[in-house]
């Protein structure tokens, strides 16, 4: 299982890399390889910086084992504690310098915990979402039909269940606001056959590329000013908060002693927070909170 997993997600690590340096024609991913000390984990961490379309992002591999798992793990599911484990999985995150552009993330990964004289027990998770910081709603739509069909062989109820647990996931609870428009997010998935649950992920992984390359080649010449880039900085302040106080990838590779770097990664090079910040009533700023920043059935509305 860990082996054709991990065949798989270099795959998709080399495959979104190379697609993203095509779109942003100027910058090269760096490579950095890592091993932790013991032998507990190691990864490829690929950083794209000061380009002509991104100014920061990363997409990173990564395999770690560990003698329990972290309560960032077993706190949804208590019959985990106390199992050693294998978990690997490729994660990414894409902060554009275009405020038109949306921020993207991935995940998708595989664990399997052990325990003497048990079964392994297994499952896979991940998903993508889409944070733009001005909406279009034929942004909104084309990510969620990419979302959709990468459920649909699946059937007719997978995108919907999953689509509703990212909202449900991805929402800032001290803020009383979604993160984004949303997309995909599922966890725990081991339903079915290992073959069956693997095909999925894989669906999820190849349809992230799909559905983010389009909206960032349509967007990426799109004029902008301070006060966008002001906005922009702003509104990564949210991602920083999510990331830092929610996000279950962050705490579970700095509970596992995974590497600081390349966890932190999925930070913004630059963010701005301001007290008691005031959206101006009618525009385009107000216009991301009042329809953007709340769950709505894109697919449907088109």
């Amino acid at each position: 299982m860990i082996e054709q997993v991990k065949k798989y997600l270099l795959n998709l690590q080399d495959d979104i890399c190379y697609q993203l340096e095509q779109v942003d024609g100027k910058a090269e991913f760096i490579e950095d390889n890592w091993k932790k000390q013991g032998e507990t984990g190691n990864g490829i961490t690929r950083v794209i910086r000061d380009g002509g379309v991104f100014e920061q992002g990363g997409v990173n591999f990564s395999i770690v084992q560990g003698d329990d798992l972290p309560a960032s793990a077993t706190a949804l599911r208590p019959e985990l504690a106390g199992r050693s484990f294998t978990a690997l999985g490729v994660s990414l995150v894409i902060h554009p310098h275009n405020p038109y552009i949306p921020t993207s993330h991935a995940n998708v990964r595989f664990f399997i915990a052990f325990k003497d004289g048990k079964d392994p027990i297994w499952w896979f998770g991940g998903g993508f979402d889409l944070t733009p910081y001005y909406g279009f709603d034929e942004d909104a739509v084309h990510w969620h039909t990419a979302a959709k069909d990468a459920c649909d062989p699946f059937g007719d109820d997978t995108y919907p269940k999953y689509k509703q647990w990212c909202d449900e996931y991805f929402y800032i609870k001290h803020r009383d606001e979604q993160r984004g428009i949303g997309g995909l997010f599922f966890d725990d998935l081991n339903e079915g056959s290992f073959e069956e649950c693997f095909a999925f992920m894989r669906s999820v992984g190849d349809h992230y590329i799909q559905a983010y390359r389009p909206i960032v080649e349509k967007r990426k010449g799109t004029p902008f000013g301070q006060r966008e880039r002001q906005f922009q900085l702003y509104r990564r302040g949210r991602y920083v908060e999510f990331n830092l106080v929610y996000d279950r990838g962050t705490l579970f590779g700095l509970q596992t002693g995974g590497r600081t770097e390349s966890i932190l990664m999925s930070l913004p090079p630059l963010v701005r927070w301001e007290y008691n910040y005031e959206i101006k009533q009618g525009s385009e700023e107000e216009k991301l909170y009042e329809r953007y920043l709340k769950p709505q059935q894109w697919i449907v509305e088109s």
